[in-house]
Parts: C-alpha cells; sequence; structure tokens
C-alpha cells in the first residue's frame, strides 16, 4: 500500500503534527517530486496558492490512480499532506452547487 511505502521512505505528514513529527515527514521540493514520479508514477496535475506563500500542489499517476497532495514553503521544505487512490481528473468545472 502506498502509504505504507511512504511512511517507511518518513516522507508522511500526520494530521497536527509537531515541529519534529513535521521535520521527518518533509523534504526538499526536487527530492519529494523525484520520489513521486520514480516510486509511484505521480506527475503535477495542478497547483495553487496557500497562505503565507506556500504553493499545494496534487501530483497523481494515470497508470496507478495513485495521488498526493503536497504543500511547499517559500524556503522549498515540501511536506506530504495527504495520499490516496481512485485520482480522477475533471475535464470540466462541477456544477455551481458543488463548488467549495
Amino acid at each position: 500500500m502506498k502509504t505504507t511505502i511512504m511512511s517507511a521512505a518518513t516522507l508522511i505528514l500526520i494530521g497536527s503534527a509537531t515541529t519534529a513529527e513535521t521535520a521527518r515527514n518533509c523534504a526538499q521540493r526536487t527530492q519529494v517530486v523525484e520520489l513521486l514520479a520514480s516510486s509511484y508514477g505521480e506527475t503535477r496535475q495542478s497547483i495553487g496558492l496557500g497562505a503565507k506563500g506556500s504553493v499545494v500542489k496534487v501530483f497523481a499517476s494515470d497508470a496507478s490512480g495513485s495521488w498526493t497532495i503536497t504543500v511547499t514553503t517559500p524556503t522549498g521544505l515540501t511536506c506530504l499532506v495527504a495520499s490516496g487512490q481512485a485520482f480522477e481528473a475533471l475535464g470540466v468545472a462541477p456544477p455551481k452547487a458543488f463548488r467549495v
């Protein structure tokens, strides 16, 4: 299972983690991007700006359907926020009632 493998690689960001926990779930952006590509075949699917200059990205694999959400700080430290299966890219915006 992907989550188990990523935990073994110490790259899963747990909910409300302490600073020490966060440090072991983060790495420099290039390392995280390389790991997601080489281990899971994931590439960047979307990007957005978060609080305090952070960048939020969704990576996913078309082949396996696995996905990962990352947050990168302005210093380049990237943390894994969530991951899962059954990623589906939507070509059209959802109906207005479902937009958040």
